[in-house]
């Protein structure tokens, strides 16, 4: 008798652009352009490529072919995060979507200036790119340019999105409970939470979903304690949590990283231990602060390369004609597990 297991199909993953290239040793987009009949090459390059594709079993995303044949396989991400926290991690994942067909991505700055975002706007449409993917510093507001009239298509990823539009951004609520739902299974008790200015529309969703959180575990609710995102408020909050005679938290969630590592250094000045004392969640993930933070910090990651992905894919389809419902999606967060939570009891 055969089992399911034995009987099911073994199906092959699919052969990419960036391995035929690799196989012929060229760029991606010199194995792009022979596949596509493009491109200045010697006619022994060009046949070359084709019979490593052959040989590999290339079959080429009819979406790409169709993006590849009738426009530039050039996109631009237009973004306002000078500092590039947020644009370049989700650029990466946008690359990373395309470089497989062939396309390549280019990044402007537009910072907050309305006549250098339509300059750049400009340039982006002479150059004749195939869509724009705008990205920003916060979801809750618009980047200084109007993109709804374009004749080329637009995704908007970590930015508030122009009505009819594709948007996608990271779930905070769900990454709060992450969070809040982490330290319950730990058994702490008494959770605050220290986050940003409550002029962030993410502010007020992870407050929510703290309260939720606690509420579904019938803990008690403490107000959120909101300020600057820095570490010097992380300072001063430790000092209002820790300075009365009320009692005392034994978990903290913080709104970003830089709060979080502020309230890891003010506790251990206290001499209040972490973890063993106190357990402390960041939000971000940005490995440069998490990592260096000691302990190490428990934090949130919103998973921006993959949100990157998805709207390059998204652009993709949209370039090849598929139809795309407009709308905001929300893409999942993760829990990055570290040293400054602790153990659960009995662990």
């Amino acid at each position: 008798m055969v089992s399911d297991a034995e009987s099911a199909p073994v199906f092959a993953k699919p052969v990419t652009l960036r391995e035929v290239a690799a196989a012929a040793g060229v760029s991606v987009a010199t194995a792009s352009k022979a596949l596509n009949g493009q491109g200045r090459m010697t006619a022994d390059t060009r046949e070359r490529i084709r019979e490593v594709a052959q040989r590999l079993g290339f079959r080429p995303n009819h979406l790409a072919q169709s993006l590849l044949r009738r426009r530039s396989f050039t996109v631009g991400l237009l973004t306002n995060d000078t500092y590039g926290r947020f644009s370049l991690p989700l650029m990466a994942g946008v690359s990373d979507a395309l470089v497989d067909n062939g396309v390549s991505v280019f990044l402007c700055n537009v910072e907050d200036d309305l006549r250098l975002g339509q300059l750049h706007v400009e340039a982006m449409l002479d150059k004749r790119v195939d869509g724009i993917i705008a990205t920003g510093k916060r979801v809750d507001r618009h980047l200084p340019v109007d993109l709804s009239n374009l004749r080329v298509p637009v995704v908007y990823a970590f930015t508030q999105p122009d009505a009819g539009a594709i948007g996608l951004v990271s779930d905070d609520a769900g990454g709060a409970r992450l969070a809040v739902e982490h330290f319950c299974r730990l058994g702490r008790r008494r959770i605050a939470h220290v986050s940003g200015p409550s002029s962030f529309e993410v502010v007020n969703t992870r407050a929510d979903a703290y309260r939720a959180v606690l509420e579904e575990n019938n803990l008690a609710v403490s107000e959120p304690l909101l300020g600057a995102w820095s570490e010097a408020w992380g300072h001063e909050a430790v000092a209002r949590l820790f300075g009365g005679r009320g009692e005392r938290p034994d978990a903290i969630f913080c709104g970003n990283d830089q709060i979080a590592r502020g309230v890891i250094d003010a506790l251990r000045e206290r001499g209040v231990g972490v973890p063993d004392d106190v357990g402390v969640i960041g939000f971000d993930n940005w490995e440069i602060v998490a990592e260096a933070t000691r302990p190490p910090l428990t934090s949130v990651d919103m998973n921006l390369a993959s949100l990157g992905r998805e709207a390059g894919l998204a652009l993709l389809s949209l370039v090849g004609g598929q139809p795309a419902a407009p709308g905001i999606r929300k893409l999942p967060c993760r829990l990055v597990v570290r040293q400054s939570c602790g153990r659960p009891p009995g662990g």
